[in-house]
């Protein structure tokens, strides 16, 4: 009894030891993490300072210097983004953009993820896989490249083949008629691998067993995908809406700005807020007008997130973030 005692103290201190090891080795592998999320995205912070200064450059010519010298202009660098008669544009066109985005991309990413899954060869469903993901690699810049070979108007094969038929041959970079079509088909195009890739993890993770279970009962494949994948996808479905909808502010600059060639005939259906803060600053050279629209949107953003959120949190708490 008094051996039993006495190794209690031993027993418990190498548990301790144990477990202090095991924290240590944990920690260990989250820091380079943690340190890049403290340089790049903590420590960055500061600059929002920006917004609320006008930046000049003094001598010596380092950044503190001219942050500590610049006057401090409260809020006149975000009245730019409200006194321009181009307002109401960009933001209408970035929140109808976006929510298209949001819509399509989820419908269409879910179908085919869906379809991915049910194809009996593997073979196939890793070619069609990475075909789709392939484009998320490439810029937006090259990207603009392979469009522009469709319809320029002097080379292009679609210019081409109007002129061959006999037919009116349009002028693509300044009709704003099918643009909304082009720049919504090449998001697509771009980003659709990258969520279907996402959805068909998720579906590789559902338990089998239920697809029996649901065949014994007689379920045809229809209802097998309705009462059992698309259930088990809700919670990866419902996270990315949210995080999606944190970026409905946020437009994909590259994708406004490069494939349209930056054509100035095509501003009303391409011109965004982050093309629009971007050509402000080549013109005015305000470093604190697009740090302040740059703050606005992501203030916006984790306003849009939090809101988001807390409807899902009531209707499905189970899939909402927090």
């Amino acid at each position: 009894m008094r051996a039993t005692q006495a190794s209690l103290p031993r027993r418990t201190a190498s548990m301790g030891g144990n477990r202090r090891k095991k924290a240590f080795m944990l920690c260990t592998m989250a820091a380079p993490g943690a340190l890049w999320l403290l340089l790049l995205r903590y420590l960055p912070m500061f600059g929002i300072v920006l917004a609320f200064k006008d930046y000049r450059a003094y001598k010596p010519n380092t950044f503190w210097n001219n942050i500590v010298k610049s006057e401090w202009v409260g809020v006149d660098n975000f009245r730019f983004l409200f006194k321009s008669p181009d307002t109401g544009l960009m933001i209408r066109n970035t929140l109808l953009y976006n929510i298209t985005f949001i819509i399509l991309g989820l419908v269409i990413a879910v179908a085919f993820a869906v379809m991915l899954s049910e194809l009996s060869s593997r073979f196939a469903a890793k070619t069609y896989q990475t075909l789709m993901f392939f484009p998320y690699f490439l810029s937006w810049v090259v990207a603009s490249y392979f469009l522009l070979a469709f319809l320029d108007g002097t080379s292009g094969m679609i210019p081409n083949l109007q002129k061959m038929s006999g037919g009116e041959v349009i002028n693509w970079y300044h009709d704003t008629t099918y643009w909304p079509y082009i720049l919504v088909g090449a998001n697509l195009w771009k980003n659709i691998g990258y969520s279907t890739v996402l959805y068909l993890a998720a579906i590789t993770g559902i338990d089998h067993t239920q697809y029996e279970a649901a065949a014994v009962d007689g379920a045809t494949k229809w209802q097998q995908i309705r009462h059992v994948t698309l259930p088990n996808l809700r919670t990866m479905i419902t996270i990315l809406f949210i995080l999606n909808v944190g970026k409905i502010f946020n437009a994909d600059f590259g994708l406004f700005y490069n494939v349209p060639l930056n054509s100035g005939s095509l501003y009303p259906v391409t011109q965004v807020i982050d093309t629009y803060v971007y050509r402000a600053y080549i013109n005015s050279g305000s470093v604190g007008m697009s740090s302040a629209a740059g703050l606005l949107q992501n203030a916006v953003g984790f306003m849009c997130i939090i809101a988001a959120n807390g409807i899902v949190r009531k209707i499905d708490p189970d899939s909402s973030l927090f």
